[in-house]
């Protein structure tokens, strides 16, 4: 194989990469923890925290720790929807997102 064409697979790869990536950071994700629901989107940013009304008579610590678990989970599923799109590139990308 010539330079020249590994140069071009490369650059389509960075761009399908870049794509999906794209792709993921648009996409919004729910993490749920005892009747509190975080929504983050795929740049892992807290768009949304909505607390069940029922959770308004709890322990303050206790609202604080779902909210921590809420949002774990939702960037588990961040990972997750990344590691399931980038999958097919391997483990070279490992970090980089």
């Amino acid at each position: 194989m010539n330079m020249q064409n590994l140069m071009a697979q490369a650059q389509r790869m960075q761009k399908e990469i870049m794509n999906k990536k794209e792709e993921i950071n648009k996409q919004e994700f729910v993490g749920n923890s005892q009747g509190v629901e975080v929504t983050v989107n795929g740049k892992k940013e807290v768009l949304s925290i909505k607390i069940n009304n029922e959770m308004k008579d709890e322990d303050l610590e206790m609202i604080q720790d779902m909210i921590v678990i809420a949002v774990n989970d939702a960037l588990k599923k961040v990972d997750a929807a990344i590691e399931k799109s980038m999958g097919q590139y391997g483990s070279a990308l490992n970090g980089l997102f």
